[in-house]
């Protein structure tokens, strides 16, 4: 895995913007796909919101996904064999890089035909934790016209980036704004930040 770690990092350094292809395993994803599916065809993700904790909102103009944490309590093996994943980058990254990060949160995230994310900065105001952003993408045969792309604006220049299977990326919460562009079909990933304190 260090390999596709330092592919991350070393994009991330070049360009602010990490890309690893096949960071999650294809069976790894697989396994993914198929919780997150499951967990929406018995309704039990939850329209997500704008803010945190103690401010949160919810409007659809901006953005109108479906989500549904993940947590190590559910007992999912699957869940569980991404958080170690999600530990073995941590220590890596602290090592080579001394990020410092203490603590990470994901959810599932699912759009479906017709839906988006506006453009957005992923830190919040009030509370400063959230480090760096990472997303995991769970979409097998995506093609252009699929449409949702990432879209991400750099000072001088926009990036778009298709949400292929087992993709990931990776970049600083509170420096780039980005969105999700209007996905065509359903569109799966995980989502989630890197965070101190």
């Amino acid at each position: 895995m260090e390999k596709i770690f330092d592919c991350l990092i070393d994009s991330f350094i070049e360009d602010k913007v990490g890309i690893a292809e096949n960071f999650l395993s294809v069976s790894l994803a697989a396994h993914l796909k198929d919780n997150l599916i499951w967990l929406f065809e018995n309704k039990k993700l939850l329209n997500a919101g704008l803010g945190n904790d103690t401010v949160v909102n919810q409007n659809k103009l901006i953005r109108s996904d479906v989500i549904y944490w993940l947590d190590r309590k559910h007992n999912n093996q699957y869940e569980n064999d991404f958080f170690d994943l999600m530990d073995e980058f941590v220590v890596y990254l602290n090592r080579t890089c001394y990020t410092g990060i203490t603590g990470y949160e994901f959810h599932y995230t699912l759009y479906e035909s017709g839906t988006f994310y506006k453009k957005h900065i992923d830190q919040f105001q009030n509370n400063g934790s959230r480090q760096y952003s990472m997303i995991m993408y769970l979409n097998s045969d995506w093609k252009i016209e699929d449409g949702g792309e990432l879209r991400i604006y750099h000072v001088d220049e926009e990036q778009n980036i298709s949400p292929n299977n087992g993709k990931s990326v990776f970049f600083k919460s509170s420096d780039l704004a980005h969105e999700v562009l209007l996905t065509n079909k359903q569109r799966m990933s995980i989502t989630g930040w890197l965070k101190v304190g």
